[in-house]
């Protein structure tokens, strides 16, 4: 038998490939009583020597799996130093993690062992162990496995924060050649278990809130790998756009995919670039909350994003019969587009411009990045810069001018894996 550190390093290190863990989003206090909290904010982060964040206890119940998924390093046939932890000593460890000071919550997954049922019960185990035994009232995410009884999802709602089952790949088409034995009807049936679940927990909340059963008060969340399989980013946008539409998801994590050793041949030899990952994120984030569509953020011609422009500053170079937006007449929508105004530099432009007509001086002290918004804007001082708009260079001299300045400043590149 392996003893518990060789076991948590095995684990810790097979659990670094699921990205939907974020922590924040979610409220739970034991009012004085037990072990820990959970505050709406988020949970405090600390950080490795090499920038990770490692806030949570993220770990695999096992990376034993019954799956063969050919992008999974944990898959059944992969040659790999095998473990499996007790829902005991997951516990332990977490309560010992925690009263150290190294972390505030929990991310569980796990491979498949033996059924979904019997995974999932397992799972559900560590999670009930901590609230009731132990009064628990820290971050709890918890992997629901696509194909478990339905029982066991309310049940793992009823004790996790967050749940997430993985989409994994955009298209049952890829999912038949790199996972055969996942089914997109299984995991979307999963995801619209939790969704049920949670409309009733919060309809019944609205009824009586002081009396209202919790179920995964943070949401759920899902992942999908990206680069393994040809799909191009237009497909991953609208599977993602599709998704949110239809579960209420809280967040979908983009994975760029990674060879490794002894990989399936039909796999890419070449790690898909992290740029794309990135800009996966911000095309998400324009969708979210910029009142962006999936098909606008490419074009049939060029179905994958821009790696060299973020997707904002491109669909405005493409759309430039849009502008100049006059930013003291035209409504939120109309901003929200403009390259340079953050959602939060539009609120404030939408305040101010009830006491008088903004000018450009204005519209820096309420810190919009002029550099890249003058050319697609107008004010009520004179601005020769929405003379550049119909300059084939334009993109070229936005970037000239920003040198180092992000060029997407309203998600930064470590910023944008996290819970904004």
């Amino acid at each position: 038998m392996k003893p518990l550190s060789s076991k948590l390093a095995i684990l810790a290190d097979a659990a670094k490939y699921d990205a939907s863990c974020a922590s924040s989003g979610a409220r739970r206090s034991g009012n004085g009583k037990g072990l820990g909290s959970n505050e709406g904010s988020g949970i405090c982060h600390s950080y490795t020597p090499d920038g990770r964040c490692v806030s949570l206890l993220k770990i695999l119940l096992t990376n034993h799996c019954v799956y063969d998924c050919r992008f999974c390093v944990n898959r059944m046939s992969s040659d790999i130093p095998r473990a499996r932890f007790t829902p005991e000593e997951v516990v332990a460890l977490t309560l010992d993690f925690y009263r150290r000071n190294y972390i505030e919550g929990l991310f569980l997954s796990s491979g498949i062992i033996q059924s979904p049922d019997y995974t999932m019960e397992q799972m559900i185990a560590v999670a009930r162990t901590l609230r009731q035994e132990h009064a628990y009232n820290g971050y709890i995410h918890l992997k629901a496995v696509p194909g478990a009884s339905e029982d066991l999802i309310a049940e793992a709602g009823r004790w996790a924060d967050r749940l997430s089952a993985n989409i994994e790949l955009p298209t049952q088409g890829d999912l038949d050649r790199l996972a055969p034995e996942k089914r997109r009807e299984t995991i979307e049936t999963t995801m619209a278990q939790i969704r049920e679940r949670r409309d009733e927990a919060e309809e019944a909340r609205a009824e009586s809130p002081a009396n209202a059963p919790r179920f995964a008060p943070a949401g759920q969340s899902t992942q999908m790998v990206v680069g393994a399989s040809e799909s191009p980013d237009a497909t991953i946008l609208e599977t993602a756009a599709d998704l949110y539409q239809r579960h209420r998801l809280r967040r979908i994590y983009y994975t760029a995919f990674s060879p490794f050793p002894k990989a399936d041949p039909r796999l890419p030899v070449q790690a898909a670039p992290l740029v794309r990952e990135h800009r996966l994120y911000q095309a998400d984030w324009l969708m979210r909350h910029y009142g962006f569509e999936a098909p606008e953020l490419t074009t049939p011609d060029r179905p994958n994003l821009d790696l060299s422009v973020d997707p904002k500053l491109a669909w405005a170079l493409r759309h430039r019969e849009f502008f100049p937006v006059d930013v003291n007449r035209d409504p939120k929508s109309k901003l929200l587009r403009v390259p340079g105004l953050g959602a939060r530099n539009v609120e404030r432009i939408l305040k101010a411009r009830r006491f008088g007509r903004l000018t450009l001086a204005d519209l820096a002290r309420l810190k919009v990045l002029l550099k890249r918004a003058q050319p697609f804007l107008v004010a009520a001082d004179h601005n020769p810069d929405a003379l550049l708009i119909d300059r084939a260079d334009l993109g070229l001299k936005i970037a000239a001018r920003e040198e180092q300045l992000p060029l997407f400043p309203e998600v930064s590149l470590s910023a944008a894996t996290g819970e904004l």
